[in-house]
């Protein structure tokens, strides 16, 4: 494995990042990685240097689950906490306590409060290095957000603050107030961005290159379609194998297989034969690669083996010409900092 600085930051990470998204969570009646499961991936993520582990409070079904599942895991095991940066995140309706009630959800001091101290107590952990808010919100003011977690870190409960999905007129907002007013900034940002997909994310991505705030994309092999395992039918929807994304959900062709998608996959094949490695390894070193800006990518593999060969991806090595290739494959949707 090999390691770089979190952005701005003083913490240093494996260059690809464990996300547990699918531990406990239930899609068209199937548990996508049951508790044995996950405890093999952890061992697997941590016997490859993987040091990097992402997780929210309403992950897996009940919410929390993912969270106490990597606490039971660290718990059984012989680690120390400081050999570990783990990140959660705080926004959704949490579940754990039936019908969620008024408070139960958003970005308001009372909802943060509470959900960071159940994110504590699932981990097993005082601390996390890494705390997200999972979406911007609307019905409350910024500054009581950045106040709330600002707080947060001068307790010693979180180091760092991070920023998922949102517009970047709104991260550049919050970086703004944070400014102004003597507060935490957001560190890192969690963005779907991969290679196949070319929604816009390049203003977010100028804005991230321009703050030295890092970037660690979720989705990085577009739901598996990076992958190369999907093919195309003649009459342009997806063959998709038995038990994977494109079987689980159907909001699969409409957001990962457009025409541009089928044209970086099979620029992604063609340097993959070159390189002598994976289509999904160099997706990943493709995401690696970026230059303006700290990428790492959060990898979601299914099984020990998959996320064994995600982990190879470090070791593959693109030249100018193949990275451009893949970028321009992408018809000039931004994003691609060589």
């Amino acid at each position: 494995m090999e390691y770089t600085t979190l952005g701005n930051t003083g913490t240093t990470v494996s260059k690809l990042c464990f996300g547990t998204w699918r531990f406990g969570k239930e899609s068209g009646g199937t548990v996508e990685t049951n508790r044995e499961e996950a405890r093999a991936l952890l061992d697997e993520a941590w016997d490859a240097g993987i040091n990097f582990i992402d997780t929210a409070n309403v992950y897996g079904d009940p919410d929390g689950t993912s969270e106490r599942w990597i606490g039971e895991w660290f718990a059984d095991r012989d680690h120390h906490r400081e050999d570990l940066v783990i990140a959660s995140k705080v926004y959704f309706p949490f579940d754990g306590r039936g019908e969620p009630g008024p408070n139960d959800s958003g970005l308001g001091r009372k909802h943060i409060r509470a959900q960071v101290e159940g994110t504590l107590d699932r981990l097993g952990t005082d601390y996390l290095d890494l705390y997200y808010i999972h979406r911007w919100d609307d019905d409350t003011p910024i500054r009581e957000t950045l106040r709330t977690l600002t707080e947060l870190v001068r307790e010693g409960k979180v180091h760092y603050l991070g920023a998922s999905s949102m517009a970047a007129w709104k991260l550049t907002k919050a970086l703004w107030e944070s400014d102004v007013e003597g507060l935490e900034r957001f560190d890192v940002t969690q963005p779907m961005f991969n290679a196949a997909d070319t929604d816009a994310v390049a203003g977010y991505l100028e804005v991230c290159a321009d703050q030295d705030i890092a970037v660690c994309p979720y989705s990085p092999l577009a739901g598996g379609f990076l992958t190369g395992k999907y093919e195309r039918a003649e009459d342009g929807t997806v063959i998709a194998p038995d038990g994977s994304r494109g079987t689980l959900t159907d909001l699969f062709e409409d957001r990962y297989t457009s025409e541009t998608a089928w044209n970086v996959l099979e620029a992604v094949e063609s340097v993959a034969d070159e390189v002598d490695a994976t289509p999904a390894q160099v997706s990943l070193q493709w995401l690696m690669a970026q230059e303006r800006f700290t990428c790492v990518p959060i990898v979601g593999a299914r099984t020990p083996e998959q996320l064994a060969e995600n982990v190879g991806a470090v070791e593959v090595d693109l030249d100018d010409d193949q990275f451009e290739r893949i970028d321009e494959a992408r018809g000039g949707a931004g994003g691609g900092y060589r």
